[in-house]
């Protein structure tokens, strides 16, 4: 059988790269590998962390919250089981949405792993073999865990976020390699649940790529929560034994630490998956960090060959991995897409939330650029002091004589969903005084936008 064009990956860039494929009239077929479409993000990665996320937050404010509320409850307890059941059954509606949209658009999915006999023809690997022609291929392959040198992950004590989405006991203590995204959003889900949560980190910030006051805030929050980290600690070796882990590091002064846990989660980043793909059959080179190397309109040094998602360069982020599937399908219909890069925001789901959009203050003083500040803490909001929700801010830098917004950076409840308003007023080149002269509810926690944004154009917050 032949297509127009054949997605290698089902994640978020590849079903909706099919999706956009086949809207445009493009004869489509998507290779998945495992037997559920979704990729990592729905099955082992955002979809299911943040059902648990969310589980472990309600036992944490029944615990912590409700009798400032006035609700009472007696002796509380974690049933795990039905925890990391209701994730699985999440889980579960969420890909089986997708078979309805890939049948919906009349998208043909063929199980097994995808490789390349030559730029057209591809193999599939799977209960039985077989062979698709294709005019245009899109590789969504995604990434995999990465790992440290000294460091084996057994899958059982020594764990990635795979393992520990999935845990048959919550962990009296738990030591947490590497203070991104991913380890502290886990560490934030069994932290609540009463297990002693280590994080060790080679750098001297937690979430070291987004603004240094979003890092320090997230830092500040979570030692409530009863966090403790080491900062600027380099890994050397994690070993077994009589079912506890010791892991043993560098310390800033060259100290040799050792740190133990009932587990350890390695959580050191995602690296491009292109194993078994047989990319040398089609001639597509990877660059000097294996990931597979695009042009502007993200096609390879191969023509009719693209790539999209966590395979190539630039954040691992679901939505940007969507972005470039549309873009890419656009661009095969001869359209005129674009993508703004700067505009993509980043979020961390713990609790509270953490997101930015746009250049962090630490860039733009490297670039030498003149810019001014205005922050606005949400203790200062009336909706906040309503949660009871009061810890973080939002930072908006703005250009010093332009006054256009250059980058937006929050943490508080919710601000998952409203960095949007910032990745809105940035996209139209809003200046901060744009921002401040528009209504915003009361009493809302959007209004800290508004606010940060009034403390931007000449310190005129109100509320502070």
């Amino acid at each position: 059988m032949k297509y127009d064009v054949t997605i290698i990956g089902s994640g978020p860039g590849g079903y909706v790269a099919a999706i956009r494929c086949a809207q445009l009239g493009f004869k489509t077929a998507i290779i998945e590998k495992y037997n559920t479409l979704g990729g990592t993000c729905l099955n082992v990665g955002c979809i299911p962390s943040k059902a648990l996320l969310d589980s472990s937050e309600h036992y944490h404010n029944a615990v912590k919250n409700f009798k400032a509320h006035g609700i009472d409850v007696g002796e509380l307890s974690v049933n795990l089981k039905q925890m990391i059941e209701r994730k699985n059954g999440v889980v579960k509606i969420t890909c089986d949405g997708i078979d309805f949209l890939m049948k919906k658009n009349k998208i043909d999915v063929f199980k097994g792993m995808g490789s390349f006999i030559n730029k057209n023809l591809i193999k599939i690997s799977g209960e039985t073999e077989q062979q698709i022609e294709t005019d245009k291929v899109i590789i969504a392959s995604g990434s995999k865990p990465s790992t440290l040198p000294g460091l084996v992950i057994d899958k059982k004590r020594i764990i990635t976020s795979t393992e520990a989405l999935n845990m048959t006991e919550i962990p009296k203590s738990i030591v947490i390699i590497g203070a991104g995204v991913i380890g502290l959003e886990l560490g934030s889900v069994y932290a609540r649940l009463g297990s002693k949560v280590t994080v060790i980190e080679y750098t001297a910030t937690i979430i070291p790529t987004m603004d240094g006051t979003l890092g320090k805030e997230l830092q500040r929050s979570l030692r409530k929560l009863g966090f403790e980290f080491f900062m600027s600690h380099k890994v050397k070796s994690a070993s077994v034994a009589n079912d506890e882990v010791t892991i043993i590091a560098d310390n800033e002064k060259g100290e040799e630490v050792r740190f133990t846990g009932d587990y350890c989660l390695v959580s050191v980043g995602r690296k491009p998956f292109t194993e078994g793909l047989a990319l040398e059959n089609a001639g597509v080179k990877l660059d000097e960090r294996g990931r597979i190397a695009t042009d502007e309109h993200l096609e390879t040094n191969i023509k009719g060959i693209y790539a999209i998602g966590d395979v190539i360069k630039g954040a691992m982020l679901a939505h940007k991995a969507e972005e470039e599937g549309v873009f890419v399908a656009e661009t095969m219909a001869g359209q005129k897409p674009h993508i703004n890069y700067n505009l993509i925001p980043g979020v961390v789901y713990t609790w509270p939330e953490v997101a930015g959009v746009g250049a962090t203050e630490e860039e733009l003083k490297k670039a030498g650029k003149k810019y001014k500040v205005g922050s606005f803490p949400m203790r200062a909001l009336g909706r906040a002091r309503a949660s009871m929700d009061i810890d973080g801010l939002v930072k908006i830098l703005a250009d010093e004589e332009t006054d256009e917004v250059l980058g937006v950076h929050m943490m508080g409840p919710r601000v998952a969903d409203l960095i949007a308003e910032a990745v809105v007023a940035m996209e139209f080149k809003a200046s901060a005084e744009d921002i401040s002269r528009m209504s915003h509810a009361h009493p809302t926690y959007a209004e800290a936008v508004k606010e940060a944004a009034l403390a931007a154009t000449g310190n005129r917050a109100i509320h502070v």
